[in-house]
């Protein structure tokens, strides 16, 4: 299956008075970014919900490298930098579509967690197929390749 990075177009809405892009919309676009990548792997959040895990977040952070302005498009390139049974970290990075300029670095860290259960789970027992994806894809750069 190929994978395409996520691209995004900046609305209006998402800059300041200055036309730059609000440094919290970075956030925004990394969440984006993961329910993308889930829905190319074939298991939508939705998918695992009605399943009853989540995919909780505990740590996220950004590193801003260049402004973002009104009507850019960015591509958002996600990877697995680190995978248990219990925890998936993911590494962002953000480029302009038409210079490549790196825009954004990210990284969000997450645990599986059982609803119905309410506490952490393995998502190796509970999901196994999903599991296996992102054990393919962890630790290789680029889980989305760039098309540049």
């Amino acid at each position: 299956m190929e994978r395409r990075p996520y691209r995004r177009k900046v609305q209006f809405y998402e800059t300041d008075g200055m036309g730059i892009v609000y440094h919290g919309n970075y956030i925004h676009w990394m969440e984006e970014a993961r329910t993308a990548f889930m829905e190319q792997l074939g298991c939508g959040y939705e998918t695992l919900v009605d399943a009853g895990i989540d995919i909780a977040l505990t740590d996220v952070s950004c590193h801003y490298r260049s402004m973002t302005r009104f009507g850019e498009h960015v591509d958002v390139f996600l990877s697995i930098t680190a995978l248990s049974p219990a925890r998936l970290a993911l590494a962002y990075r953000m480029v302009d579509v038409e210079t490549g300029t790196l825009r954004c670095e990210g990284e969000s860290r997450h645990f599986f967690y059982d609803r119905k259960k309410g506490r952490p789970a393995a998502l190796k027992r509970l999901r196994p197929e999903l599991y296996q994806r992102f054990e393919a894809l962890a630790g290789k750069e680029g889980a989305w390749k760039s098309e540049m």
